[in-house]
């Protein structure tokens, strides 16, 4: 039975395909560059098929592990890398790093306003979780962006000089559930300058899930001490089961490290249970599925305009990560679009998504995510908070074929 798409959408796709020619080419020349990155890291280390063996139990002695550790520090350009099927998620990642980085006493400061909410807990801006960086003795400030919603660089290098207990700063280069704009890799220069600038005892972290691929250039080559991402998100290339990465200064890696396992034994335990050749074929096609996913976040945030919504970036605009908001103001459109989403999926098409409270969230979140990898967002999926100006946060795509289906079912959906 084919899928139910009527000719009048169709036709309609065609205009925002041929309406988005430049910006294709750009993001395939893009992929292109990255992808020759990829593979001259691969060849440099001389990744062979024993590479791909997992070990068990303590994981000491894993060859692949290792090699594709030193191979995501070839890649971001730094010194080490910590990439593990441990870390349960982003989330998770962050906090070693930032436990990595921050010792009780000192202080963080986030410099582009709030973070996501799942962080929030773990960092103690909200609840009383216990292991919070908070519930440590260890400080939160943050910088809040200027009215037009740009980093305030006076502002950050003034709170830096301001309060000598901050040791670190960190930056979240997507927009999590914020309306403000994703970050270009210049902008989080700019910021890293600005920190340099009047501090150079302050370490500099970037949270970089959604990003990883999307530019020419990673936050670790203009600045930054140390980016921390998902494998399944970008740089899992769509394939990874799960894990994160981190990847940056020794002293910090091997900080993270010491909190993902324990100190004393830091990264030498850990083992990769078989996963090795999923994590390294995923790394390779990484720059490849990350385009897919821009050209799906163009496809959709056009055809969006195309129906009179508010898209966010527009689909004129350069990018920087793979998300794409679209700006419904009521909650019906958006469960509509959610579920015309979830009919794109190959897997579970069949369910209607509902709100529902997410650990971690303050509202009830709908999910679209039909996904082969449970939670991956680099698979096409749609997600947004239940509340006012109620926007979906859209993501992923494989393939861009597949992604293009699915915004073309999600416009079916809106039409009902």
């Amino acid at each position: 039975m084919a899928l139910q798409i009527s000719e009048k959408t169709r036709l309609l796709g065609q205009q925002a395909e041929a309406d988005l020619a430049e910006q294709f080419h750009l993001v395939d020349t893009i992929a292109q560059t990255n992808a020759e990155k990829v593979l001259e890291a691969f060849q440099a280390l001389r990744v062979s098929e024993g590479d791909f063996a997992g070990t068990t139990g303590y994981g000491y002695n894993d060859q692949g592990r290792d090699k594709l550790e030193a191979i995501y520090a070839h890649i971001f350009r730094t010194e080490d890398a910590l990439v593990r099927v441990q870390f349960v998620n982003g989330t998770h990642a962050i906090y070693c790093a930032l436990c990595g980085a921050l010792k009780p006493g000192q202080t963080l400061l986030y410099a582009v306003g709030a973070p996501y909410d799942t962080i929030q807990s773990a960092i103690g801006i909200t609840g009383n979780a216990p292991g919070s960086l908070k519930s440590y003795g260890i400080g939160y400030r943050q910088v809040d962006l200027t009215p037009d919603e740009k980093p305030d660089l006076e502002g950050i290098a003034q709170t830096l000089r301001s309060d000598a207990s901050i040791r670190a700063v960190m930056i979240q280069r997507s927009r999590g559930y914020a309306t403000r704009a994703s970050l270009s890799v210049a902008e989080i220069g700019a910021i890293c300058d600005a920190v340099h600038s009047v501090r150079q005892d302050v370490s500099i972290l970037v949270d970089n899930c959604y990003g990883e691929f999307v530019e020419l250039l990673e936050p670790t080559e203009v600045g930054a001490d140390l980016v921390v991402g998902s494998l399944i998100k970008n740089p899992g290339g769509g394939l990874a089961p799960t894990g994160g990465y981190i990847a940056g200064r020794r002293d910090l890696v091997e900080g993270a490290a010491m909190r993902l396992t324990v100190p004393g034994i830091g990264k030498e335990c850990g083992c990769s249970l078989g996963n090795n050749r999923s994590l390294y074929q995923g790394l390779f096609l990484a720059p490849h599925v990350a385009a897919q996913a821009v050209k799906t976040a163009l496809f959709a945030a056009r055809m969006m305009e195309l129906l009179g919504y508010d898209a966010n970036p527009a689909s004129s605009e350069i990018r920087h990560d793979i998300i794409q908001m679209i700006r419904f103001g009521s909650p019906e459109p958006l469960k509509k679009f959610c579920k015309g989403i979830q009919l794109g999926a190959p897997v579970d098409s069949y369910v209607t998504p509902e709100p529902w409270d997410m650990p971690g969230y303050d509202d009830p979140v709908i999910m679209a995510a039909g996904a082969f990898i449970q939670g991956a967002s680099i698979e096409l999926s749609c997600d947004g908070p239940m509340r006012a100006p109620y926007t979906a946060y859209l993501q992923g795509g494989l393939s861009y074929e597949s992604g293009k289906l699915g915004i073309l079912l999600a416009v079916e959906a809106l039409k009902s």
